[in-house]
């Protein structure tokens, strides 16, 4: 079944490249190309599409509000900003509202597609600045008499918060099985799409972009 495909886009020829883009492959469909945000929350509404791309600098609303949106009455649809704007508070306030992936507007069409089939499956597709930027946004300075006190301790001693819940690590722990996301679901009796919920939460609260990374960066933190 081809991923319905919403665009948001005021600017008259990105809306028809990336509307293109979409049309032209064969694993996509294109549900509406519209102008407006408010254009575009009505639409999100009544197709609720499979993936909303969204531009942050519209005519009416904020994408923000977009976003926030979707990801409040829409939580299976996968939200990609496709913007200009690369600034840490347009950055932090999209993926905060609910975005799932980030990508600025020099982004080929082909590397759209590719972004969506990403997101689809489970990813963040992120153009490498933008996630430069959000990573040392979370790099934190720690003081040197912490880091000397640290390295003293024994490993046994140490304790590592997590930011995951616990349904979040059980689902973790079935993908690093192996199963797939409908297997993880009938496990765990819940849907395929409040898994890809759960493991898109996952992936932002550990800051990584696959499964592979989630697995590592889980594992390093004891709780696999």
């Amino acid at each position: 079944m081809r991923s319905q495909v919403l665009i948001v886009e005021d600017e008259p020829e990105l809306l028809l490249k990336f509307a293109t883009a979409v049309q032209s492959d064969p694993l996509l469909a294109l549900s509406g190309a519209v102008p407006t945000g408010k254009a575009g929350i009505a639409l999100l509404d009544a197709l609720r599409p499979d993936v909303l791309m969204v531009d942050l600098g519209l005519p009416d609303i904020s994408g923000i509000e977009v976003i926030a949106h979707a990801a409040k009455h829409h939580p299976a649809t996968d939200v990609l900003v496709v913007t200009m704007f690369g600034d840490d508070l347009h950055v932090l306030a999209s993926i905060e509202a609910g975005a799932t992936g980030y990508l600025l507007k020099d982004a080929l069409a082909g590397r759209i597609c590719i972004s969506i089939h990403e997101l689809r499956a489970g990813g963040s597709p992120i153009t490498p600045s933008i996630a430069r930027k959000v990573l040392a946004r979370f790099r934190l300075p720690v003081p040197p008499s912490a880091v000397a006190h640290a390295a003293k301790q024994p490993i046994a001693e140490s304790v590592v918060a997590t930011p995951l819940t616990e349904r979040e690590i059980d689902i973790l722990r079935l993908v690093a099985k192996g199963l797939s996301f409908n297997e993880v679901g009938d496990s765990l009796d819940i849907s395929p799409h409040t898994v890809v919920t759960h493991v898109k939460k996952i992936y932002r609260k550990l800051a990584v972009h696959s499964r592979g990374e989630a697995v590592f960066e889980a594992g390093q933190m004891g709780l696999l």
